[in-house]
């Protein structure tokens, strides 16, 4: 009977050792996906990064161009105002 016993306290031990084992790896598999979803989220994170460091690129070069034509502008303006007070003092 002792063996029996033995033999019993023997599978219970596998048995509890096995399911330790499963939830270690169901935790490892959990771990797996939630990394490789934070990978993937980091990917497209990346993309819109560049996305927005290209858009942002545009419309600096964009706002420089408006800023030299309203420079220019502003001294047409100058140079016309300068031009009618001359005729007016005439």
């Amino acid at each position: 009977m002792t063996q029996e016993s033995d033999f019993r306290q023997a599978i219970k031990h596998l048995a509890e050792a096995i399911g330790t084992l499963e939830n270690a790896v169901d935790a490892r598999l959990e771990h797996e996906q939630d990394f490789v979803g934070a990978q993937e989220e980091v990917q497209r994170l990346n993309t819109d990064r560049s996305r927005l460091a290209s858009l942002l690129d545009e419309s600096e070069g964009r706002a420089e161009r408006l800023a030299d034509a309203n420079r220019e502008v502003s001294n047409r303006l100058v140079a016309a105002m300068e031009t009618i007070r001359a005729v007016v003092d005439r």
